[in-house]
């Protein structure tokens, strides 16, 4: 049952005449009877009873031109959302991030990108390093905010810099070192640590425990929270210290100071990446919303 068919049907029935519906199709008025001819072997049931003065509907007909009005209309809505969706205003956008790395930037950006976008859904998951390299295997997230993944084929992921961080110790306010403005890594060597569980951020947590070894000492790790807002909970309670990026303290850090590192040169970048060959068009236009938005971003974090 084609939707020529259907249209042919509709503007017969609509207008009770072969020749007006052939001249609201634009077509002629054989090709309007061999789709009612059709249509009506198909069904196997006589759609209209035609005399030399006019074409009325069956009963047939009645029951059949609701539905295929209908199912006109959702054809007609189904090609303008493939159209609408192609060019990314309407459609899903799923973004992975890290909670403390993406805060001073992505609320803002997400915000911009709905107010542009009002048609698009946009889900936000926070989510481990290792989470986002999966979720992006598996394409259940569209763009990964995270600190660079390890074990991505370079061809199929592109990834940009979004902004590069830095090391700092996290004191709680009652640490005798909490008022120095510069304090050396080994300073920390006595002091129990709170580090964030390795699987949030390999490579983060892997260059914290090198600096450490660098420094002479292996940090005593007494916690490994699940997130950066609980390792800041337990600093500022005195449990212990951490090191962790400068980006930490723009999550709730009541009780907390950070503290410069000496010697320690350790960047780390923050980065956007995604799909190279498959984006789809709702997160292309995200991306380049960010990507307009990267130099700003780098200022305020400097």
């Amino acid at each position: 049952m084609e939707i020529k068919v259907l249209k042919s049907f509709v503007a017969v029935a609509t207008h009770r005449s072969f020749s007006k519906a052939a001249k609201e199709l634009n077509t002629v008025q054989p090709a309007i009877s061999r789709h009612i001819t059709s249509l009506e072997h198909e069904l196997g049931v006589s759609l209209f009873f035609r005399t030399s003065r006019e074409v009325v509907i069956s009963a047939a007909g009645q029951h059949l031109l609701k539905d295929a009005i209908r199912l006109i209309e959702q054809t007609e809505q189904a090609k303008q959302s493939a159209i609408r969706a192609s060019s990314g205003c309407i459609g899903t956008l799923t973004i992975g991030y890290l909670g403390g790395a993406t805060l001073s930037f992505l609320p803002r950006l997400v915000r911009q990108y709905i107010a542009e976008n009002p048609n698009i859904d946009v889900d936000l998951v926070e989510m481990t390093a290792s989470e986002q390299i999966e979720a992006l295997d598996k394409r259940e997230i569209d763009i990964s905010f995270s600190r660079p993944l390890p074990n991505l084929l370079v061809d199929d992921y592109t990834s940009v810099t979004i902004y590069t961080d830095k090391l700092v110790a996290v004191l709680p306010v009652t640490h005798e070192l909490a008022q120095h403005s510069t304090i050396q890594i080994k300073q920390l060597q006595q002091d129990p640590f709170i580090l964030f569980e390795r699987e949030q951020a390999v490579g983060l947590f892997d260059s914290i425990i090198t600096q450490c070894d660098l420094s002479g000492f292996s940090p005593n790790i007494k916690k490994q929270p699940n997130n950066m807002q609980t390792v800041l909970t337990q600093v500022s309670s005195g449990l212990g210290v951490s090191i962790a990026p400068h980006a930490i303290r723009d999550l709730r850090s009541e009780g907390c100071v950070f503290v410069n590192l000496e010697s320690v040169d350790v960047e780390m970048p923050l980065v956007m990446t995604h799909h190279s060959h498959t984006l789809s068009p709702t997160a292309s236009i995200f991306v380049a919303v960010v990507q307009s938005e990267i130099k700003a971003i780098q200022q305020n974090m400097a």
